[in-house]
């Protein structure tokens, strides 16, 4: 065979094969004794026809098929075998130019290349956090609210009371609502039923019956009722009022698991309020970091990564439902053609894939690992409070996919925790690991070691996931 290969962008590669007449002869007639048991000639059982014959009877253009069909996947192979500066990570294009005499065109996915642009060089200062203690007070409001009591009253309704009303409203004579012993708490800044409902029954007591107009809202899809004024008649038939506990030492130890006093719940929630706001800050200084990296690096990666990756955002907003009616389902539930949602979805995976291959770039530079003993640690962490189901999660997460996935979160968890030290860095020429200045790295490609040529009709292997 003579082969030829060139570069071309979005990390491709065009390799040209040309096969000699020979072998492409050869391939036709190892085609013509395939296809002879299942031609019937007739005249002649099943495989006992004479080759003139049936070539004839077949044509040439059948055999030639049929010989394509097996010796072009072949050559590629064995072109690609032979090339040890081509690493496929997934099925090629492949082209036959022309058969006299036989070329094909194989175009070839191949590893990204990546250059970081100084990564060690990122400076980004964290935000300190905060916790006010208004928000302490709000959170122990709403423990008061759960852990209230109702009791019948006879006073006026105000906010959260909790009436039990007939409710019939009209719309021009057409009934919009008939039901009877409703309740419903009167809560303020939230319309549990009509917007102004609560308003107008408020300030009323049991026994009373009261009648308003109210507009129907827009989620009253029905056209009969769209833009019209509904008349309601509510007959309140009974009212009770909420009864907050006193917020005291007593009220702590109901709390939860208890507490000893007052004092070490508001410890508690501000603990509590402090990690959702670390945790929500640092991912935020996860995000500028990376993207501090991404106006830096210079990546290019072939099309197939991203195809895979919009894969998975689809099927990770679809569900895993049985013969693809998850999909269906979810695009259904859009009112969006597939290739609509691929498209719109083109955009977050491109960044989602780049961050990626950083990430992956990152943690070979830093020569971060992930070993057995730390992957054995977290599925011990994970399953440690599953009571009767940690014998069925061990066993997932013990899977070899099941290890792969937590290695690669694990991993992902050390390159970022990296990337936060060389950031918060105090001097901007500060030295990398091993005691060097950290200088932009080369454009290169991951020292991997090579993977089995991608036959045709062999879908993207697991790098083409970006690490």
């Amino acid at each position: 065979m003579k082969v030829s290969t060139e570069k071309i962008p979005e990390s491709q590669v065009v390799m040209t094969i040309e096969v000699e007449p020979e072998r492409l002869e050869a391939a036709r007639g190892k085609a013509l004794r395939k296809l002879a048991p299942r031609a019937k000639v007739p005249g002649f059982r099943p495989g006992k026809a004479p080759p003139a014959m049936l070539r004839r009877y077949l044509g040439e253009e059948r055999i030639l098929d049929e010989a394509l069909d097996a010796l072009v996947p072949a050559v590629y192979r064995e072109a690609v075998e032979a090339d040890e500066s081509i690493d496929p990570i997934a099925r090629p294009r492949l082209v036959i130019e022309t058969t006299e005499p036989l070329v094909v065109k194989a175009t070839i996915p191949v590893r990204p290349t990546i250059e970081l642009g100084g990564y060690t060089a990122v400076r980004v200062q964290p935000q300190a956090v905060t916790v006010e203690e208004g928000r302490v007070d709000e959170t122990l409001e709403t423990l008061r609210h759960r852990a209230s009591t109702l009791e019948p009253s006879d006073r006026a309704l105000a906010w959260n009371d909790v009436p039990t009303m007939d409710i019939n409203a009209r719309v021009e004579g057409e009934p919009l609502v008939d039901e009877h012993d409703v309740q419903v708490q009167l809560v303020e800044d939230r319309d549990v039923l009509f917007p102004g409902f609560e308003e107008a029954v408020l300030g009323h007591r049991k026994g009373d019956t009261v009648e308003f107009d109210l507009p129907v809202p827009e989620e009253v899809k029905s056209e009969k009722f769209a833009g019209k004024q509904a008349h309601f008649i509510v007959a309140i038939k009974e009212t009770k009022e909420e009864v907050l506990p006193v917020l005291d030492d007593e009220f702590a130890k109901q709390v939860g698991e208890g507490y000893e006093t007052l004092e070490a719940l508001r410890d508690r929630i501000r603990a509590d309020i402090r990690k959702h706001e670390e945790g929500q800050r640092d991912s935020r200084y996860h995000e500028e970091i990376l993207g501090e990296l991404m106006d830096r690096a210079t990546i290019e990666y072939p099309p197939v990564m991203l195809d895979a990756e919009v894969d998975r955002m689809l099927h990770e907003q679809a569900g895993h439902i049985e013969e693809g009616r998850g999909l269906e389902a979810y695009l259904a539930g859009l009112g969006k053609t597939e290739e609509q949602v691929r498209e719109e979805f083109r955009p977050i995976a491109d960044t989602r894939l780049r961050r990626s291959l950083i990430l992956t770039e990152v943690a070979d530079a830093e020569h971060i690992e992930v070993s057995g003993a730390e992957i054995d640690a977290e599925i011990d962490r994970m399953t440690a409070a599953a009571g009767a189901q940690a014998p069925r999660l061990r066993e997932l997460f013990s899977s070899a996919a099941g290890r792969d996935t937590i290695r690669r979160r694990l991993l992902t968890d050390k390159t970022l925790a990296r990337l936060v030290e060389i950031a918060t860095q105090d001097n901007e020429g500060a030295a990398a690991p091993g005691g060097q200045e950290g200088p932009p790295t080369k454009k290169r490609r991951a020292k991997r070691p090579k993977a089995p040529a991608a036959a045709p009709g062999a879908g993207p292997d697991a790098e083409a996931e970006g690490g």
